[in-house]
């Protein structure tokens, strides 16, 4: 049984490897990262303490092009969980054919218990500290838990104080500041794209499928809007501090509206009050995860009740759920597929930077849509018919592709 979430992220490429019978010497230089930075974060305080806190940036694979992945701020971004994400993002932006390679950092705080100058203060030294590892062609950080577009416009002047105006250095900045129009919602937009492509598939009538949502943040808000603009019926939507079910639909406006006056989703009066755990099992069709990782386990797996589940958060399955869950004939789009949105428009965002010319909306949602339903149509056509399942199939086109270009230059 897997110790961490990094070997439970990789029994999935394993089993990739195997199908692709990759040689010991490959596989080991893709399941391994090439870089680890670990780094003190001192800050003072508002009351004057100093407070040191730990930060990362792991390097997982930039064998296709600059390294590419988020910054967390939570109390579990140790540097296990680091790894995994960025091992993640790796054959994520390989699934997506994007010229990327894989990175993710982190700092290990709560971000809730900070003062906004106490966080600005914190950005700007974990990024003074990173300095060396990231560039517009070397690594290119962006929002991830517990970060938010202020975050970046933190992250590129802190930059910038060093090597001048950098703004490709960091992407999911304030659109004001460089950043693309439609990333703030690219992430639930790329999920609500995947989950009319497979209702189609399934011959899913939008009107008459429930859905259930983990997680009322970023991802959740938007792939919530979304999804009930297309007809399909939310039935339920939780957050840090529980949710809310209505059998005829929630009214995600609404619930929008409430979570922005009041802080959370508890005295919603547009549905029941329901637990994160019981929103998991609740009766439904589609279940979305879109809050943390390791939410469905061994323990919870056979009281799933959904018949498709849409990974928008990062590793919300472990490895035996996933296999339970399976054998239970539960069709499973992973995350690598599934939240790619953000890092698709991220790209976009990245080369108008480079290009010093900004794309209407209208063409990012285009480009978006085009590039993550051309991932979910190869995952489609990989699983030959259900003969293996779209996680299978999505790490095998991943690593598949990864693998090639180390090849191509010379590696191994």
């Amino acid at each position: 049984m897997p110790n961490s979430v990094f070997e439970e992220v990789n029994l999935f490429f394993d089993a990739a490897a195997d199908r692709l019978g990759l040689e010991d010497g490959l596989r080991q230089m893709l399941k391994r990262p090439w870089r680890e930075l670990l780094v003190q974060v001192p800050v003072r305080m508002d009351d004057g303490r100093v407070n040191v806190f730990n930060g990362f940036r792991v390097q997982h694979n930039g064998a296709r092009g600059p390294y590419k992945g988020g910054v967390r701020f939570h109390p579990n971004a140790d540097l296990e969980e680091v790894r995994a994400l960025a091992s993640l993002m790796t054959w994520k932006t390989a699934l997506a054919g994007l010229p990327y390679g894989g990175a993710k950092g982190g700092v290990q705080v709560d971000p809730g218990q900070l003062s906004t100058g106490e966080l600005n203060r914190l950005t700007r030294r974990y990024t003074q500290n990173i300095e060396h590892l990231i560039g517009p062609n070397r690594d290119i950080p962006a929002p991830d838990l517990g970060t938010n577009a202020q975050t970046m416009a933190w992250m590129m002047d802190a930059y910038g104080l060093s090597n001048g105006h950098s703004p490709a250095v960091v992407t999911g900045k304030p659109v004001e500041m460089g950043g693309s129009l439609g990333r703030q919602s690219a992430t639930g937009r790329g999920v609500s794209y995947v989950l009319s492509s497979v209702s189609e598939d399934l011959k899913l009538d939008p009107s008459k499928t429930r859905v259930a949502i983990q997680g009322f943040g970023n991802v959740g808000f938007w792939a919530a809007k979304l999804i009930e603009e297309m007809g399909y019926i939310v039935t339920a939507v939780s957050g840090v501090d529980g949710g809310a079910y209505n059998s005829k639909g929630i009214d995600v406006k609404s619930l929008g509206e409430h979570q922005e006056n009041t802080g959370g989703i508890s005295g919603f009066t547009g549905g029941e009050p329901i637990s994160n755990q019981e929103l998991l099992e609740l009766e439904c069709d589609v279940l979305i995860p879109a809050a943390i990782d390791n939410v469905i386990t061994e323990d919870n797996a056979s009281l799933v009740q959904a018949s498709l589940i849409l990974e928008a958060a990062n590793h919300p399955i472990t490895p035996e759920a996933d296999q339970l869950l399976n054998e239970r004939k539960v069709l499973i789009l992973p995350d690598i597929l599934v939240n790619a949105g953000g890092v698709i428009v991220s790209y976009f965002e990245w080369t108008q930077n480079l290009q010093e010319f900004r794309w209407e909306e209208e063409r990012v949602n285009q480009e978006l849509k085009k590039t993550i339903l051309r991932s979910y149509q190869e995952v489609r056509d990989r699983t030959g018919g259900g003969l293996i399942t779209p996680r299978s199939a999505s790490f095998q086109i991943g690593v598949e592709r990864v693998a090639h270009v180390v090849q191509l230059r010379g590696f191994v």
